[in-house]
């Protein structure tokens, strides 16, 4: 009878240490929540603004650049080149630079839009030959080195 009691007075025990480490973590949660939503409201606490704008932090992803003034230059020379641009290349996106892309654009059956993009840049002389292109197709007959012949697996005596 005194190990039945042992037992059930231990497990009474554990279970109000679990309670009390549960009600613990939640009003602790509560209470991050609470500083973090009147920290944002009020903007009086730094250490806690500090805190949650790097755990809220994401990386900035890379997306298309604007090119440099350089590279606007080249564009230009080219367009000119090709007729489209009248003037002299300023290294500047401009109105004028814009028309004489959609006037290149719809002479050579591109979308014309006057932005760059890879068709128009390989139409200029400027793009990659590749850029743009779908993955290159297998011959149909084509073998992998990578792929081993159909041996049969040796086996042991």
């Amino acid at each position: 009878m005194g190990l039945r009691r042992t037992v059930t007075l231990s497990l009474a025990m554990l279970v109000a240490i679990g309670f009390g480490v549960c009600a613990k973590a939640q009003s602790s949660a509560a209470k991050k929540t609470t500083s973090k939503s009147s920290a944002s409201s009020t903007g009086s606490s730094s250490k806690t603004r500090k805190t949650s704008s790097k755990s809220g932090r994401k990386k900035k992803e890379r997306g298309q650049q604007a090119p440099t003034a350089d590279r606007i230059s080249e564009i230009q020379t080219a367009l000119s080149k090709a007729g489209s641009y009248t003037g002299t290349p300023s290294g500047k996106w401009d109105d004028s630079t814009v028309a004489a892309m959609r006037n290149f654009q719809s002479t050579h059956g591109l979308n014309a839009s006057g932005k760059l993009d890879a068709p128009t840049l390989t139409k200029l002389g400027l793009g990659s030959q590749t850029a743009g292109v779908g993955a290159p197709i297998m011959p149909p007959n084509a073998t992998s080195r990578l792929v081993s012949s159909n041996r049969e697996p040796a086996t042991r005596e």
